[in-house]
């Protein structure tokens, strides 16, 4: 069971000590201070690679917007993210890991330009706000057996390996992730070859999505959010199509999510046309201070000044924006479409799932529902289900 959490801001004893000692080695000389610039992150990075590895499979237009886009994710974090040295080392890490997998996969690419053209079965995207039932719904359609899904260290590690160490990595990462952030499972529910989200390919190409819920970067997110998608998610469907290459699961439809998803959707739909969408719905209300309690525990772990105020007036500008593309998106959608409450997901699970399955026009198989009721037996000793009672004991005190 993971502490009681008082706060917003609360974090594990350890992230003071942790933070101590680092700013101690870089003062005495032991380690050298991180520089989070774009040239010596990818001098650190690019060791073993060439040119032609940055630009295999992709065009002109994808290696200038990566390449812009980490030069103003870079100023950003540094003029605005205050930044603790365990952020700053998190930072580094995560965008030394964004650019050595490009490499790599640029590599991979240019060796065998098939893979990233795998042909693809039609996916089923689950859209929604963050917080608003797209982990239960996207778990419950990944449980069928007739769909595939993504697992959490593909999402974060998508370079294929063999042998596949990914899930070893995954564990060991999400083991000090929980000792450093012993409430991260009540947030959202992980395991390191579990099904979840594409996140990390969205990370990979430096779609703001995973970096605004973490440290403070208005400059960055603004940038992003009035720059095209179309890159990112090129990146995104190449990456797609060699994790199902390498699977060999391209002929089964992929179930996946990304809150995201619901900002970019125009572009992401670009890239899938015709697939099968489910539109998740909550309170607006629940959502938001769901999603605040989320990113407030990430920040506060990074940074020494975070200011929930700022948080919570981010993140009703972000909904309305995500609601508004999502709107106009889908006013220009010709494939299936069903709509999911988080409500009643609460109150009949099973009905509800059958409701999507019929609007979808796709077949619900007892084999299916038997692998769904596993899946919901599994999710009743969650520590996700936790989550509702901090918010409930921190607003109330």
């Amino acid at each position: 069971m993971p502490p009681p959490r008082s706060s917003l801001l609360d974090r594990a004893p350890i992230v003071g000590k942790l933070n101590t000692r680092l700013q101690g080695a870089w003062d005495s000389g032991w380690l050298k201070p991180i520089e989070l610039e774009p040239d010596w992150l990818w001098r650190k990075a690019a060791k073993g690679f060439g040119l032609d590895d940055e630009r295999g499979g992709r065009n002109d237009e994808d290696v200038a917007d990566f390449r812009e886009r980490l030069s103003v994710l870079c100023q950003s974090i540094n003029a605005e993210a205050r930044l603790n040295p365990i952020g700053q080392s998190f930072a580094y890490g995560q965008l030394v890991r964004a650019i050595r997998q490009r490499l790599e996969l640029g590599r991979m690419w240019r060796a065998d330009p098939a893979i990233p053209n795998t042909p693809l079965a039609k996916p089923i995207i689950i859209i929604g706000q963050m917080r608003s039932g797209t982990t239960r719904i996207h778990r419950l359609l990944a449980a069928d057996p007739a769909h595939t899904a993504t697992r959490f260290c593909d999402s974060w590690h998508p370079v294929p390996t063999k042998p596949d160490l990914r899930p070893v990595w995954s564990g060991m990462a999400l083991f000090w992730a929980r000792r450093l952030n012993p409430w991260i499972d009540t947030i959202h529910p992980f395991g390191a070859s579990q099904y979840d989200e594409e996140l990390g390919w969205l990370a990979s190409a430096l779609d703001h999505s995973a970096y605004e819920a973490q440290w403070h970067i208005p400059s960055y997110t603004a940038f992003s959010e009035a720059r095209s998608a179309a890159p990112v998610y090129r990146e995104f469907a190449r990456i797609l199509r060699t994790d199902a290459n390498h699977h060999g699961n391209a002929g089964q439809p992929r179930v996946m999510k990304v809150p995201q998803f619901a900002e970019d959707l125009e572009k992401l739909l670009a890239r899938f046309p015709g697939a099968s969408l489910v539109i998740c719905r909550r309170n607006d209300d629940d959502v938001l201070r769901s999603s605040v309690s989320m990113v407030a525990n990430q920040m506060a772990m990074q940074s020494d000044s975070v200011d929930p105020d700022w948080i919570e007036g981010e993140w009703q500008r972000k909904l309305a924006l995500r609601e508004a593309r999502l709107s106009k998106a889908l006013s220009h959608h010709d494939g299936a479409i069903a709509e999911a409450s988080f409500d009643a997901l609460g109150a009949d699970w099973l009905g509800e799932i059958r409701r999507i399955y019929s609007a979808l026009q796709i077949e619900l198989s007892d084999e299916a529902v038997r692998a769904m009721e596993r899946q919901m037996q599994r999710s009743e000793s969650s520590p996700h289900l936790a989550h509702r009672e901090q918010l409930d004991k921190i607003n109330a005190s």
